[in-house]
């Protein structure tokens, strides 16, 4: 991203960021039911850190899947409405209907236009899991958000393993953030099957995207999350990467420079 471009993320929890591009205001992965919700495989533990009513107008979503409760619950699917556009799978968005668009990989959709400039959000491979669980887990997709006249972009891993679709991202794109969906995430019903990155991943993610700085989310406020926040920290500082890690205050806005540096901000709208 260029110098001029502006990014400030909230973190909601669990997935969940409120990311403003310039004047754009884009949320992910929507979760907003309370602490001790349960569902059918899930239990939340952690409530979110800003309620819907306090986000303000809502130009995109970027969803990641729409299958599970731990990317989109019962108050963030109500909330979907309200945005200008979801962007999501190809099936997400048959289900989904109304305001939602579908990418595959690779595909691109406008966001919407900040002091005259045209940010764009493209499609990238995610797999929910080990080689053939598509079938179980459902389509996912990650992104990564771009000005048309820049090169670089900002990485939404969604939720993924690492494989050689997120590897392909670095290929393609210059990556300057990499949001990544850690947390080993482990559900009963899949046995040892890991759905999304561990820390270990994380890193192999960040080497080779080798963004200026690396945003953990979805690392924490559910049971199925087996790697706390300490291991990561940890998993990073071995590998040489805590200075480019940003671990998010919840619901504190923060400004992601280019340098990797941040600074707290005031209160979004």
């Amino acid at each position: 991203m260029a110098d001029q471009l502006s990014v400030r993320a909230t973190y909601i929890g669990g997935p969940t960021l409120l990311l403003e591009v310039g004047q754009l205001r884009i949320l992910t992965d929507p979760t907003f039911d309370p602490g001790g919700t349960t569902y059918r495989l899930l239990q939340k533990l952690i409530g979110p850190a800003l309620r819907p009513e306090e986000l303000g107008p809502i130009d995109a979503v970027l969803l990641s899947h729409d299958q599970h409760a731990d990317n989109l619950d019962g108050e963030g699917r109500g909330l979907l409405p309200r945005a200008k556009r979801v962007i999501t799978t190809a099936s997400g968005a048959g289900r989904l209907g109304g305001n939602a668009v579908g990418l595959a990989p690779w595909q691109s959709v406008d966001v919407g236009r900040s002091e005259g400039r045209r940010l764009t959000a493209t499609g990238t491979p995610a797999r929910h899991g080990p080689p053939g669980c598509e079938p179980v887990m459902g389509d996912v997709v990650g992104f990564v958000l771009a000005w048309e006249d820049d090169p670089r972009g900002l990485y939404v891993s969604g939720d993924t393993v690492w494989y050689e679709g997120v590897a392909e991202v670095a290929e393609r794109f210059s990556i300057d953030v990499a949001i990544l969906h850690l947390g080993d995430a482990h559900v009963e019903v899949r046995g040892p099957d890991r759905l999304t990155m561990n820390a270990e991943e994380g890193v192999t993610a960040a080497r080779a995207l080798r963004p200026r700085t690396i945003v953990p989310v979805h690392y924490e406020g559910w049971a199925h999350f087996k790697e706390p926040k300490a291991h990561a920290q940890a998993v990073f500082s071995a590998a040489s990467l805590a200075s480019r890690v940003l671990w998010l205050e919840p619901g504190v806005p923060t400004s992601l420079s280019v340098t990797g540096e941040t600074r707290a901000g005031s209160p979004g709208r």
